[in-house]
């Protein structure tokens, strides 16, 4: 097991885990852009948006009610928060394990 985030899933590594069941799990970005940004990952490895498959839908609509969830109690849902996952080394993916960020706590800036 080689994936940081399959390791925080698994409790074998440090994450300030902040949600978890059996399909997704939520922790704190440790390079934090905004104020609250949070990571939300499929519990079962999937490298990337490129890699899902029907199997995965079940995970990857649990991962948005999950943000729509950690928003609310971060006390981010009413101004507003940004969701985002990167694909790729030209779409910015760090880590090859699909996650979604949870960004707010200040006016994010536009994109394009």
């Amino acid at each position: 097991m080689e994936c940081i985030f399959c390791k925080i899933v698994a409790g074998k590594a440090h994450g300030e885990v902040l949600y978890q069941d059996d399909l997704v799990t939520a922790f704190r970005d440790i390079h934090p852009i905004a104020p609250v940004h949070l990571l939300i990952v499929p519990n079962r490895h999937i490298a990337s948006v490129n890699h899902v498959d029907a199997a995965d839908e079940p995970a990857l609509g649990r991962m948005f009610r999950v943000a729509r969830q950690l928003a609310a109690e971060m006390g981010i849902a009413e101004s507003g928060y940004r969701l985002s996952v990167n694909t790729g080394f030209d779409g910015g993916q760090a880590v090859h394990h699909l996650h979604m960020h949870l960004l707010g706590g200040r006016r994010m800036r536009r994109m394009g």
